[in-house]
C-alpha cells in the first residue's frame, strides 16, 4: 500500500515519473550514500502521536526534534509513532514514511531546517524510493499546513 499510494499521489501532481530507486534509503545514511548528496539534503518525515491520529514534520535529514519548540508550537509533548502505529496512521511503513499518499486528517508541516536548501529528497513510501523535489514543490505536493521551527540542526545542539 505504501508505494502504491505515494506514488498515485505523486501522479496527481505530474511527478509519478520522477520517483528514483537508489537502494537502499531507510535511514538518513543510507539515503544520502545512495543518492549521493549530503545527509542534511534527506528530508526526513518525522511521526509523531497527536491525539488518535498522526502528525508529520518533514525536515534536514540532520535535524533533531527540539522537545521545547515542538509543544511550544502544536502544544503537545512530541512522542514518536510505534511501527506497528506508524503503519496504520501513516500507510507507510518505517524507513519509507513521507508526506505523500498518506491519510486525510494526518497534517504535515515543513520545518525551517529544509529552508538551507534549493531541493531535497523525500522518501516515496517505501524504504529504497525517493524524489528531487524543490520546496516550493514539496510544499504543494505535500499539502503542507505551513512551515514550522521545531528542530535543530547539530550545530545548535552544543
Amino acid at each position: 500500500m505504501s508505494r502504491e499510494s505515494a506514488l498515485a499521489h505523486l501522479a496527481e501532481w505530474g511527478k509519478a515519473s520522477e520517483i528514483i530507486e537508489p537502494g537502499d534509503t531507510a535511514t538518513v545514511a543510507l539515503a544520502a550514500r545512495a543518492i549521493g548528496v549530503q545527509p542534511a539534503r534527506i528530508a526526513k518525515t518525522l511521526a509523531v502521536y497527536r491525539g488518535e491520529s498522526a502528525l508529520l514534520v518533514v525536515a534536514a535529514g540532520t535535524a533533531r526534534l527540539d522537545n521545547r519548540k515542538f509543544k511550544d508550537t502544536f502544544v503537545i509533548k512530541p512522542r514518536m509513532l510505534s511501527g506497528e502505529d506508524t503503519l496504520r496512521l501513516t500507510s507507510h511503513q518505517p524507513g519509507g514514511v513521507c508526506p505523500f499518499g498518506i491519510p486525510d486528517e494526518v497534517e504535515v508541516y515543513l520545518d525551517a531546517s529544509l529552508k538551507a536548501f534549493e531541493s531535497v529528497f523525500p522518501a516515496c513510501g517505501t524504504a529504497t524510493t525517493s524524489i528531487e523535489l524543490t520546496l516550493s514543490e514539496l510544499e504543494k505536493i505535500s499539502r503542507s499546513k505551513g512551515w514550522v521551527d521545531v528542530c535543530k540542526m547539530p550545530e545548535e545542539a552544543q
